[in-house]
């Protein structure tokens, strides 16, 4: 039975809170002793993606305490998975933190990632009824290189007929503070990515992180169209 830490974005812990209990109720059930350390905050990446590199540090620095037991830490989010992996190291070269933060970023996994490739699993037993298609979140594809581990678990789910939209790996225009900046050219992404999974027929647009789903289903209820957005940790803990 892995040891699990859970590591709660920011989204998940304010808006989307029931993507974090469904995560639990997903590793419980495949044997993990899971753990949630209620002194955690956020992992820094909005400081660091704006140029607040201090700032960024000192909220780096408290997450390797946060998180210095060695072993597994699992979080929701290929965004904060792929900067604590890919950014963390810029924050503590040279520092004292140096080995923590190596220990830490090889610690750290996706929740998909970590159940195909640590526990070996690709059917959790759930069950969801509809055709839907998947958003490649630009975290979890661009900065952690996962791609087939998402559609690898969706395609055993019962009753979820899977098809795949011509722009899935198109960013969707969020991009943190991108989207206030520019927002124009955020709402066209938006568009272009809505229009690409309605043309699929898709009843759910699954994805990997919850800022993408924030993003595109305020486009979708903007428009009121027919599609609905899920982070699939909600597809896998259903219908069972």
């Amino acid at each position: 039975m892995p040891d699990v830490q859970l590591f709660i974005p920011c989204f998940v812990d304010q808006l989307y809170p029931d993507t974090g209990m469904n995560m639990v109720k997903v590793l419980e059930k495949l044997g993990c002793n899971v753990s949630y350390n209620t002194r955690q905050t956020c992992c820094g990446q909005p400081a660091f993606n704006a140029g607040y590199r201090d700032e960024a540090k000192s909220v780096a620095t408290k997450f390797l305490q946060d998180f210095k037991d060695n072993t597994y830490i699992v979080s929701p989010s290929g965004s904060c998975t792929g900067y604590i992996r890919n950014c963390y190291d810029k924050l503590f070269e040279n520092s004292a933190d140096h080995n923590l933060c190596n220990q830490v970023r090889g610690n750290t996994f996706e929740f998909t990632e970590f159940i195909t490739k640590v526990l070996k699993v690709d059917n959790i037993g759930a069950e969801l009824n509809g055709k839907a298609t998947y958003h490649d979140a630009c975290g979890a594809l661009r900065e952690c290189g996962i791609k087939e581990a998402p559609r690898q678990l969706l395609k055993n789910v019962k009753g979820l007929e899977m098809v795949e939209m011509a722009e899935c790996e198109t960013c969707c225009g969020f991009g943190g503070t991108f989207a206030i900046k520019f927002e124009p050219i955020s709402m066209g992404m938006a568009q272009v990515k809505v229009k690409s999974a309605l043309e699929t027929g898709a009843k759910y647009m699954i994805t990997t992180d919850v800022s993408c789903m924030m993003h595109i289903q305020g486009y979708i209820n903007e428009n009121r169209l027919p599609i609905q957005t899920m982070h699939i940790a909600d597809v896998l803990a259903s219908g069972w």
